[in-house]
């Protein structure tokens, strides 16, 4: 279990797959780098950002699937550490995003659908849900995607979210967190901390 976690009441948290540009939507929202590497699932334990004064924290969880060179049961203790951090502190989450990428999201959880397996995307959706986490996806890479009305739709069916995928801009957000473009994540994220009345935090977002 994850015990890193600074004193602070509220916290966002972002969780996904590995390499799916988490490390990188956190350098991002707060202009400082963080260790990452070209390697799925070189970050183990959780990258937290806290700002004196604030009492706010801002967390990026481990990925979760694949990790090249990492053995299965390494990965499945890794989720498990991750959906206990959830259960865990969700009573402090204003906000938690799920960054999945945009090109390959819906491949990989047609891919793992089957009668004895849910995908971890989908199953993170699940858990937040259940949990009474306000859910944002932040559909990351969209540069790279050329249908993304229907990629953004398919994703909704698969999450269970009626399409189209714009009566969800809440829970929705396509973004490219390389070049900057991360407006539609912070519009989402501000709707959550505003009824969290958090309006204080919108200078992070």
């Amino acid at each position: 279990m994850f015990e890193t976690r600074p004193d602070r009441s509220d916290e966002v948290v972002l969780v996904g797959r590995s390499n799916v540009g988490k490390s990188t939507l956190m350098r991002e929202i707060t202009g400082h780098t963080f260790d990452t590497g070209q390697k799925p699932g070189v970050t183990r334990e959780p990258n937290h950002y806290d700002w004196a004064g604030d009492d706010f924290v801002l967390t990026d969880l481990p990925g979760f699937g694949f990790m090249s060179g990492v053995h299965e049961d390494h990965r499945e203790q890794i989720k498990d550490d991750i959906v206990a951090y959830l259960e865990e502190n969700a009573a402090n989450f204003l906000v938690a995003v799920i960054v999945v990428d945009g090109k390959s999201v819906v491949d990989i959880i047609d891919r793992h659908s089957g009668e004895d397996e849910i995908p971890y995307v989908v199953e993170m959706f699940y858990v937040l849900e259940d949990l009474g986490v306000p859910t944002v996806v932040a559909v990351n890479k969209m540069d790279k995607v050329d249908d993304d009305e229907e990629r953004l739709n398919d994703l909704c069916d698969r999450l269970g979210l009626f399409p189209p995928w714009q009566q969800w801009q809440d829970t929705i957000a396509p973004i490219t967190a390389k070049r900057g473009q991360i407006q539609p994540l912070n519009d989402a994220v501000r709707t959550h901390l505003h009824e969290a009345k958090r309006d204080d935090l919108f200078k992070f977002f």
